[in-house]
């Protein structure tokens, strides 16, 4: 029998880490020593007073039915909290805030809620890669936003043709950036919500890494902006922030319109979110933050290390403020970004995300990740570091 899959998914290629995955699971087959500095998967466990909620949640037998869809009542009232302490913004839990099972499928989400075949996305370039999937599985056009090093990879509005602006539906932002690590301060984000304004465009702001930030530096919140929730939606995960990253939970706030029709859509697909999983995400939001100064030093003294050794190596790249990766240019003569991480994982171990699979712009960029034992992170940058001496440098 003949199996003809839908026009919208016949193009699409299966997501980079499952083929990176079925890759690496090879050469351990044969005793490769992998490190995997790829994917940006937390190593370390949330707090114990998170898991406690969890535990002592599972146990009560009320909590194993269907929840409220779009989530329970005291767990958006803690995101409304939460968003109150951390960045002084008012949301209404009933109207202005969506629990997501993780942040991911809002993100693919909304481009099925808002857009419509032909529709125009402004898309950062590089890019967290579902919003580009999103897209093209909703047969929508995107204009790239190249993401400079000479602009602190930031997008510059003002090169943004004047029809394409007036014909975009939505732009895509994610700051701190994944996965340059590029902060963005007030101003810029005021400058987003005029131009979104002006020009009747939705911004889906993609925020997981706010509270994962080092050398003092605190990340805003573009909802800060006054008059911003008249057009943004901010996405926002615990996957990062409270390291629960296998336990799928995360939220959208902001514009009430967006929103209702979000949770109108999610209402036909899932049935919410397990209700302990619910109830640890609510003391996790509420709960002591202290702890989460304590872990980012952990990313705070991996990321020197990566910093430090790649320099060494020849690398172009800077001190991230922020998120759990360092972005850094090739040494020069080490040639296509894609043979190079392939090359580097045959012949060392060690696994890291060609820049290509992030943009067009970023060819001769690397992604580097900082969540496994400090202590291997030091050996496959050494690892890293030997190799492209031994091959860049006669």
């Amino acid at each position: 029998m003949e199996i003809n899959p839908a026009q919208r998914i016949s193009h699409i290629k299966p997501y980079f880490f499952s083929i990176l995955d079925q890759k690496i699971t090879k050469l351990m087959e044969r005793g490769v020593d992998v490190i995997r500095l790829d994917m940006g998967s937390p190593d370390l466990a949330p707090a114990s007073f998170i898991v406690d909620a969890l535990i002592e949640s599972v146990h009560r037998p009320d909590k194993h039915r269907y929840t409220p869809s779009g989530g329970s009542p005291s767990f958006l009232k803690s995101i409304a909290e939460y968003y109150q302490n951390r960045f002084n913004t008012e949301l209404n839990p009933k109207s202005e805030i969506l629990a997501l099972i993780g942040s991911k499928e809002g993100i693919f989400n909304i481009h099925h809620t808002l857009l419509n075949p032909g529709d125009l996305v402004l898309l950062p370039d590089p890019c967290y890669a579902v919003y580009r999937s999103g897209i093209e599985i909703s047969n929508c056009r995107f204009f790239t936003m190249p993401l400079l090093k000479e602009n602190k990879f930031l997008p510059d509005l003002e090169k943004i043709p004047d029809d394409i602006a007036h014909s975009a539906k939505m732009m895509w932002l994610n700051y701190p950036n994944n996965p340059t690590g590029a902060v963005a301060d007030l101003e810029f984000f005021e400058r987003c919500v005029k131009f979104a304004k002006k020009h009747n465009v939705i911004i889906a702001h993609d925020a997981p890494y706010v509270d994962v930030t080092f050398d003092g530096y605190v990340a805003p919140s573009i909802l800060q902006v006054e008059g911003a929730k008249d057009c943004v939606v901010e996405f926002n995960s615990l996957s990062k922030t409270y390291n629960m990253a296998g336990w799928r939970i995360g939220m959208v706030v902001g514009n009430s319109e967006v929103i209702r029709l979000l949770k109108t859509y999610k209402s036909q697909i899932d049935s919410s979110l397990f209700a302990p999983i619910m109830d640890a995400g609510e003391a996790a939001l509420t709960g002591d933050q202290g702890w989460i100064k304590e872990r980012n030093l952990i990313y705070q003294e991996r990321r020197d290390i990566v910093v430090e050794t790649l320099s060494l190596a020849g690398f172009d790249l800077e001190q991230p403020k922020a998120g759990l990766y360092v972005w850094a240019k090739l040494p020069p003569g080490c040639g296509d970004t894609w043979d190079f991480c392939a090359k580097l994982l045959e012949e060392t171990g060690v696994s890291i995300t060609p820049g290509g699979f992030f943009g067009h712009s970023c060819e001769d960029y690397v992604r580097i990740s900082n969540v496994i034992p400090t202590g291997r992170i030091k050996e496959a940058t050494d690892r890293m570091l030997e190799w492209i001496t031994a091959n860049f440098r006669k």
